[in-house]
């Protein structure tokens, strides 16, 4: 025990000299988390919060252009910069480019006539339809012109298609308004139906009722921050592979492995105290990336990280994780001949298992052809391990299928290294 105690404080006093290591273990995945996190928070609360500006240059004065600009600026979605009739496509195009708004809406001229002709065909043929039954009508219906969408080129195709679903529901809404007033109209003999009618028949019935799918029944909020605090930590946890690569490749190269041979200790002494040291690092890690997304966060007006509530699991998760990092980082130190060697393949290794691995680009999104590399990654488990606690409120019975491949894969890496020792006559 004495001599695993003097390796470690030999090592601590190593790690703590290794200045630009610690800056890449701490300063960078904190840099990563606050940035991305920040940049994301802003995508979703202009998803889910924030109204997006459009233009819009009506060219028809009448009633129904009137209120499907009333409509658009009701639906919650959009903030509307009403332009003059005078004004021209070409200078509405103008004010996009200059990025004055991200959508512009022409609404043509004759829009309002043309509404009043399709709802009133419609409406004829839902009568005489009512009147003779079983009858075969001729559709007569009319078709309105195409109200212009133009669009600053930013916006991606997945939120142009949002965009679209949520400006038909607009024009549904108002062609349906005045669909409902001809048939009141003409079962009525009366020329305009009551709002609060109106009001009923065009409402939508069906309330939805969104609920997250946690595993323990709590209502977990899926944020920026939840996504991120957990995906960068373990990040940074992987980082440790240019710190202790590095360590172990000066120290095999300097003849200390070999100088072992001749004390009374061992080669396994001097790798236990490593990984315990370093996971002692991995533990500082999320301690301190966890405290920046529960309490920094707020006060930068981003969401607040919430913990799970099996604390025990959460420790036991990130002391795997860093026992995983560890063991990839001493497989690396073996093999690499130099230092640069270490620190090239390592980081480059943890970028193609961030890629790969659903840190960099959610699993979900992943091309099919690409969903059988997850599993080689071990960044893809411990993620997994992490977002079992933190977006679906498990607990440990629930991580068995994340741990055990964390485990495994932490073996793997153990037993690679050993080879190498073994080939290269350090053990």
């Amino acid at each position: 025990m004495y001599k695993l105690l003097a390796t470690i404080k030999k090592d601590w006093r190593i790690l703590t000299r290794d200045k630009i290591g610690l800056t890449l273990m701490f300063v960078m995945p904190i840099v990563l988390a606050i940035v991305i996190t920040t940049v994301q928070n802003s995508t979703f609360e202009l998803v889910n919060d924030k109204k997006i500006p459009l233009l819009f240059l009506n060219k028809d004065n009448g009633e129904a252009a009137k209120e499907l600009g009333a409509a658009l600026e009701k639906g919650g979605m959009f903030t509307l910069k009403q332009l003059s009739s005078t004004q021209s496509i070409a200078e509405l195009k103008e004010r996009l480019q200059n990025k004055e708004a991200l959508l512009g809406l022409v609404v043509p001229e004759h829009y309002t006539a043309e509404v009043l002709a399709k709802s009133k065909s419609v409406a004829a043929q839902a009568l005489q339809s009512i009147v003779l039954e079983g009858s075969d009508s001729t559709n007569t219906t009319t078709n309105t012109s195409a109200v212009l969408l133009f669009y600053h080129p930013v916006l991606q195709p997945s939120f142009r298609q949002g965009i679209d679903g949520a400006l038909n529901s607009v024009l549904q809404i108002v062609q349906s308004k005045y669909i409902v007033r001809q048939l009141y109209a003409g079962i009525n003999d009366s020329a305009s139906i009551p709002t609060t009618l109106e009001q009923q028949i065009l409402s939508n019935q069906t309330p939805i009722l969104q609920q997250a799918v946690s595993k323990d029944g709590a209502q977990i909020i899926t944020n920026a921050t939840q996504h991120n605090i957990p995906a960068w930590t373990v990040f940074a946890m992987f980082f440790i592979v240019i710190s202790l690569g590095a360590s172990i490749v000066r120290e095999k190269n300097s003849g200390s492995f070999m100088r072992l041979k001749t004390m009374p200790t061992s080669l396994a002494v001097a790798m236990i105290s490593k990984q315990i040291t370093y996971i002692i690092i991995t533990v500082i890690q999320a301690v301190v990336i966890f405290s920046i997304g529960k309490w920094l966060f707020p006060l930068m007006n981003l969401p607040a990280l919430d913990f799970p509530q099996d604390k025990l699991s959460l420790l036991l998760v990130i002391l795997l994780c860093g026992w995983c990092a560890a063991s990839f980082a001493i497989m690396i130190g073996i093999f690499a001949k130099t230092q640069e060697q270490s620190n090239g393949i390592g980081a480059v290794a943890i970028v193609l298992f961030a890629a790969i691995g659903g840190l960099l680009v959610p699993a979900f999104a992943m091309p099919q052809s690409m969903q059988p590399l997850l599993r080689i990654s071990p960044l893809h488990w411990c993620l997994e391990a992490f977002y079992k606690l933190f977006l679906e409120g498990g607990k440990l019975r629930d991580l068995y299928l994340s741990i055990l491949p964390i485990i495994g894969i932490s073996l793997l890496f153990q037993a690679i290294a050993f080879m190498g020792m073994r080939r290269q006559g350090l053990k």
